[in-house]
């Protein structure tokens, strides 16, 4: 499978592609496609539907202060969250970071709940929603 292909897997399978696999997939293409298909067998509707799961992943990003886990809610958007699901997902989130031993705390958290809400609309309108800066590689 060439690149493009395993990126438009995970895509459709995920509602993303992870960082570290849009660099994998232009060497080989079976972890990307594994990892797909492990994702979308936890992530797929069940009890709880894939944009429940979304905004809890991305909540759990919030309340940890984990950058790379804010990704979740461009899914979830795709999967139907409103702004109004979103903020109550990462309000929660934000207090729920006063509470994990040695987490961020509630101020730090409320940053990434600004952040979360402000992809979302980015995403929405079209516009470049990127939530980290490039990686930089020293040598």
């Amino acid at each position: 499978m060439k690149p493009e292909e395993t990126n438009r897997y995970m895509e459709e399978k995920m509602g993303f592609v992870p960082r570290m696999f849009q660099t994998i997939n232009q060497v080989t293409d079976q972890p990307g496609k594994t990892f797909a298909d492990f994702y979308n067998s936890i992530w797929a509707d069940g009890a709880l539907s894939r944009k429940h799961k979304e905004l809890i992943f991305t909540a759990i990003g919030v309340s940890w202060k984990s950058p790379r886990c804010l990704i979740h809610v461009i899914p979830a958007v795709k999967a139907g969250a409103t702004q109004e699901e979103i903020f109550e997902a990462v309000s929660v989130a934000m207090i729920a970071a006063g509470f994990v031993p040695g987490g961020p705390g509630i101020p730090y958290a409320f940053e990434y709940a600004l952040k979360v809400l402000e992809m979302a609309e980015k995403y929405r309108r079209g516009e470049p929603w990127e939530y980290l800066q490039p990686p930089e590689f020293r040598g």
